[in-house]
């Protein structure tokens, strides 16, 4: 349209003239009127340059209109007046619709005009003069033809200007699939090992011949119909490459060439699918721009000495400890510069603090290397006489993380280096990394991820096989749990374990996962130093404009097996015989500044045996260490909490009371909408005037008690963070930590943070539908601090087991592997209540089975501060609470402990709104103290010799129990004791109940069946804390598969035959 606005000028300006002639002055003023908004027309006609698209490039790149024509001069008339300048533009646009409308409705003139053009006339050619209007003239108006003829190459011309440009994007798009990836140059990394249809493809991937016929197909007749004579045509570059630098237009074979070099050779790059205009023109400038990669002498050298301290580090291991495992970088050495590119690149773009997480190898490298461990700290990690003196059973070398503060030799700025130790499953640390990078941005007050940042490795395999890959990068950009971006770096070897990539995954590459979150990929080939530094300056720098997330997959390969013990060559005997004839990516590179006279071989040689020498300087200083201390390899210190050398700082645990005015206060918010104007549901109109009503009567459930706790400790400073599925409002509907305005949309309230004017904050969030990512990210925001409280609450309870392996290999063995404490809180719903099998079991067996307590030994139960000492020592603590007032304690408690414990809490769903199930205020003053066990107090209580039968149970079962020994009158001769604190097991103060009720038998009674539960756990516990005088019975379920049936009536009938043994008294005479 805007090329046919500009021909239409003559035409305009000789009709006006005709109509002048005429006298038809009314007609030409009317036109003179129009033409007041051509400007306006223009501007919107006008194409957008890259400088109107991106603002980012305004400077960058001269604006220039996009444009469909070689560089040519018309002889054709034009008119002298610029168009865009003119005033005919809306004559012209109203005349041309006009005529499409009706080609007779406008001047003969008119219609031959507009033929020529629709046809692709050039300017002036379309135009002939309009005929004079006398009578006599009519016969030369049927005599006028269009001119269609006149440029038959027009259409041609257009043509190739889009087949150019289909092209350029072709290489855009897919010009990765034929980058040279692999060094060994045996796989195509996208293992796809023909060429795109639309890619001419690389002269050096191709020979000559293939290239010519390959563009003779695509060219002659074929995908893009240029000639092989339009090679050295001149064409105009649209504004969505940077391949012309200052110059606008290229000859076709510069255009390919400049295409292969900046998307064919060893960096292949992806990010065609990018939904972002300007994320998509900043990766173009970056990778297309000519000359663009080019390194001072200086860098050079720096980066031939990291790679000389990579290599010659494994080398040096090699040598010492042939025989031992280390999971060595051979084949990847070039990971050590790269992190250290990306790393000083971030520090220099306002980075101080970089938490890593990584797989096992290259991990001594990089601890060596990156973090600056002390070697002599990683070498008597191989001595064998090397003692423990640490508490824990500690961990191999290759999973332990490290702590460092030092100077960032090239930035000369601080850094803060962390890397998280990690168990063998593969990515389980991912959400853990990002979780406590989180942390650490929330306590600085770090908002865009400026000063805190994450990156993660992963191996080819691990990153396109495990899920919490996906799970991870979906919370990447969620407000509660985004980190403004990670740097992820894939060390792909092209092979897991022994399995080759074709048959360990269907996506194209490893990285592929990447794409559902619009993260950039860079693939490079691993054996060009250079380019991988490019790659990763440009990595940091996207992650540092953009905040997003960025992957950089580094082709390589693995010289050793999946070990150093391992042998290769029985799976893979192609691969291997090739990789033994590789020149080593060191060596490789030296050649090259020494050909180029960047460095001469005696300075190389010099760089090699001044590291050789710190190696075995520390190797010898190693032999000293008689003494491993794994806090030495601590990953998240705690500076404050603890003594200097790591202990408590006391052994005891205050009253987890509170004042009456400040549970009152604390109740009074909860029951208000301290925000005016803001219209609640009328449903939560009800609740909270419910609430209110609670508080008057001094008494509070189950949410009203969490409230309390909560709001105490905000008012301590303490900072309190819930996540977890339908958190804010609760599973059950009962929490309502977020109010939702019924008027405004996403205006919302969370009265938790409006109860003191200096409180600490609330977060609460409702996560994304994934336990594995989720629990591992709150795991490692609770690294961070003990000062907080993070609490993950399971949707339901069974769902935990998605997230099992946080729990088996983080939460519960992660103070006895890697001497780090924890205190996250998981809250899992727990009850059956015929819901079917999988809404009903918390699965505590399972919690229960992992605690670290001795059954068959009874514990020095006079020991002061007994209950104290019992959870310093365990591993983990697990909770089933029966009132509000003893989740209100605990959950305090969890805080003012001189250390920290993670806390496993079987929360209910029933009693949620059980009427009985209440805690007066008097529970909860100064001088109250979580209970581990609550007594029988009832009549039994008052005449313990009369009891018959010492009922034991925990949870929710103890309100059906109560209720069935009302109605059978028996409160005399049941007692009924709840153990709230299953592990540390309180055997003290069992003991006590046991004495207390001399004549009576002792059961355990529990809803859940049989082999599932808590009954395993306990009857051994309770034998051994009455040295095994009595029997303990069972009163349950009998043993199942599933946890609970899915019929109503058979749930009902299982829960009455239970009640039914608890209290037949004659039930066990039978077995005695």
């Amino acid at each position: 349209m805007f090329n046919f606005l500009r021909n239409c000028q003559t035409v305009f300006q000789n009709d006006c003239t005709s109509l002048h002639s005429q006298q038809n002055y009314t007609v030409v003023r009317d036109f003179r009127t129009r033409m007041f908004h051509l400007r306006t027309c223009a501007a919107k006609l006008r194409p957008l340059t890259a400088s109107q698209t991106v603002k980012t490039f305004s400077q960058n790149r001269p604006a220039a209109a996009r444009t469909f024509g070689q560089i040519r001069c018309y002889t054709a008339p034009v008119a002298a007046e610029p168009f865009l300048s003119g005033t005919s533009s809306n004559y012209v646009e109203e005349m041309y619709y006009a005529w499409l409308e009706n080609p007779k409705s406008v001047h003969k003139s008119w219609d031959i005009f507009f033929r020529n053009t629709n046809a692709g006339a050039p300017p002036g050619t379309a135009y002939q003069s309009p005929l004079p209007l006398s009578l006599g003239s009519l016969s030369a108006v049927a005599r006028a033809r269009p001119l269609v003829e006149v440029q038959p190459n027009v259409d041609k011309l257009v043509e190739d200007h889009l087949a150019v440009q289909s092209l350029i994007r072709a290489y855009q798009i897919r010009g990765h699939h034929v980058a040279q990836l692999d060094p060994l140059g045996i796989l195509d990394a996208d293992l796809d090992s023909s060429v795109p249809a639309d890619i001419i493809s690389s002269t050096d991937k191709l020979d000559l011949a293939v290239f010519k016929e390959r563009l003779r197909m695509l060219t002659v007749g074929g995908f893009y119909g240029l000639d092989e004579s339009d090679l050295d045509k001149v064409f105009h570059l649209p504004t969505t490459t940077f391949i012309g630098g200052q110059e606008s237009a290229l000859p076709l074979r510069e255009i390919i060439r400049r295409l292969e070099m900046a998307y064919c050779q060893h960096i292949g790059v992806e990010f065609m699918f990018i939904n972002d205009l300007e994320q998509c023109q900043w990766i173009r400038q970056k990778f297309e721009t000519p000359g663009i990669m080019q390194f001072t002498n200086e860098e050079k050298r720096t980066l031939l000495a990291r790679l000389v301290r990579s290599t010659r580090f494994e080398e040096f291991l090699q040598r010492k400890w042939s025989s031992e495992k280390r999971f060595g970088l051979e084949g990847c050495e070039v990971l050590i510069p790269a992190l250290k590119t990306i790393i000083d690149k971030s520090s220099e773009n306002g980075v101080d603090y970089v938490i890593m997480g990584m797989p096992h190898r290259g991990r001594l490298n990089v601890l060596a290397n990156v973090i600056r461990k002390e070697l002599e700290q990683i070498f008597c990690q191989f001595d064998s006489k090397l003692e423990a003196a640490d508490e824990g059973s500690g961990d191999v070398k290759y999973h332990l993380g490290m702590y460092h503060r030092r100077i960032n030799r090239v930035t000369d700025r601080n850094i803060t280096l962390s890397l998280v130790a990690n168990p063998s499953h593969l990515e389980a640390a991912d959400p853990v990394v990002m979780g406590k990078t989180k942390a650490e941005q929330f306590y600085c007050g770090d908002t865009e991820g400026k000063k805190v940042m994450s990156i993660l490795l992963h191996g080819d395999a691990a990153f396109a096989g495990q899920g919490i890959v996906y799970e991870t990068f979906h919370l990447s950009d969620l407000p509660s749990y985004t980190t403004h971006g990670t740097v992820h770096v894939v060390v792909n070897n092209q092979i897991g374990f022994t399995t080759d990539p074709r048959m360990a995954r269907s996506s194209p590459y490893p990285t592929d996962v990447a794409r559902v979150v619009n993260a950039p990929i860079f693939h490079v080939n691993a054996d060009d130093p250079e380019a991988v530094m490019y790659v990763c300056k440009v990595a940091a720098e996207w992650r540092s404009t953009f905040h997003k997330d960025v992957v950089v997959d580094l082709v390589c390969y693995r010289r050793n097996g999946h070990n150093e013990m391992d042998e290769p060559m029985f799976t893979q005997p192609l691969m291997y015989k090739q990789i033994r004839k590789q020149k080593p990516v060191l060596q490789k590179y030296a050649e090259v500044l020494v050909s180029q006279g960047v460095v001469n071989q005696p300075e190389y040689e010099e760089e090699i045996s001044k590291y050789d020498k710190i190696c075995e300087e520390a190797f010898t200083r190693s032999k000293d260490e008689k003494i491993l201390h794994i806090k030495h390899w601590l990953d998240s210190p705690w500076p404050g909490f603890f003594t200097l050398d790591g202990q408590p700082r006391s052994m005891t645990c205050p009253s987890t009371g509170l004042t009456e005015d400040i549970l009152t206060h604390i109740g009074n918010v909860a029951s208000s909408v301290p925000v005016e104007d803001f219209t609640i549901h009328g449903g939560l109109s009800r609740i909270l005037k419910t609430r209110g009503e609670l508080v008057k009567n001094r008494t509070v459930d189950w949410a009203l008690a969490e409230y309390m706790a909560f709001g105490s400790l905000l008012k301590e400073g303490i900072h309190i963070r819930l996540s977890g599925q339908d958190v804010e409002r609760g599973t059950f509907s009962h929490r309502h930590h977020v109010l939702h305005d019924q008027n405004v949309d996403k205006r919302t309230c969370i009265p938790m943070n409006h109860l003191w004017p200096n409180q600490a904050p609330y977060t609460v969030c409702n996560s994304s539908l994934s336990e594995y990512g989720v629990l591992g990210f709150e795991l490692g925001f609770a690294m961070a601090s003990p000062n907080a409280l993070v609490l993950w609450e399971a949707q339901f309870g069974d769902f935990h087991n998605t997230a099992q392996c946080i729990i088996d290999q983080f939460i519960c063995p992660g103070q006895a592997k890697w001497v780090r404490q924890n205190g996250i809180v998981l809250l899992l719903p727990h009850g059956m209540e015929g819901m079917g099998p999988e809404h009903s079991s918390a699965r505590p067996e399972r919690f229960l089975q992992m605690c670290n307590d001795d059954p068959d030994v009874l514990p020095e139960l006079t020991e002061a501060n007994f209950d104290i000492n019992q959870l310093y020592d365990c591993n983990w603590v697990v909770v089933n609470c029966s009132t509000p007032g003893n989740f209100f304690h605990v959950l305090r408690r969890q805080i003012l402990l001189p250390f920290r414990k993670p806390l496993i809490i079987f929360t209910p769903k029933s009693l949620l709104r059980h009427p009985e199930a209440r805690s007066s205020f008097d529970e909860m003053l100064p001088g109250t103290h979580f209970q581990r066990v609550i007594p029988e107090d009832g009549p039994a209580a008052q005449n313990p010799e009369n009891v018959k039968r010492l009922l034991f149970c925990t949870g929710k079962v103890y309100y059906d129990l109560t209720r069935e020994r009302k109605a059978r009158d028996m409160a005399e001769q049941v007692a009924i004791t709840r153990i709230e604190q299953l592990s540390p097991f309180p055997f003290d103060l069992l003991l006590q109940e046991a004495q207390r009720y001399p004549n009576a038998e002792l059961a355990w009674c529990q809803e859940e069946h049989k082999n599932q539960g808590y009954y395993d756990y306990v009857k051994p516990r309770l034998r051994t804390t009455i040295n095994r005088a009595k029997p303990v019975w069972y009163a349950g379920r009998d043993p199942a598969a599933a946890p609970a049936t899915g019929n109503k009536k058979t749930h009902l009938t299982e829960l009455q035959r239970l009640l039914d043994t608890a209290f037949d008294l004659d039930t066990f005479k039978k077995f005695s």
